[in-house]
């Protein structure tokens, strides 16, 4: 979506096929802070003898009612019921 916080320097979001409405959506995101974040709350590894500052990620967990409806919607079959992919069945 392009959507930048105000720490990111990149985000990259995870969208999903939703055929009731024709688009794709996002579900989820994930930012790279690099030291923007770690700056603020002084967190620092040592490197060798230097201490350094750590990088950090941030990322939102799925928006289940979107992650439920795409998978509803991608694989029901034509009496209504929904073949669950193999893969995802312990998820469900």
């Amino acid at each position: 979506s392009g959507d930048l916080g105000f720490s990111a320097a990149k985000t990259v979001d995870l969208e999903v096929w939703l055929p009731g409405q024709n688009q794709y959506r996002e579900i989820s995101s994930i930012s790279n802070c690099r030291d923007f974040q770690a700056r603020r709350a002084k967190i620092r590894f040592k490197d060798g003898k230097k201490n350094s500052l750590v990088h950090t990620l941030n990322g939102s967990s799925l928006a289940v009612g979107r992650t439920l409806i795409a998978v509803m919607e991608n694989y029901q079959r034509k009496d209504g019921s929904i073949e669950i992919p193999h893969v995802l069945e312990k998820y469900m």
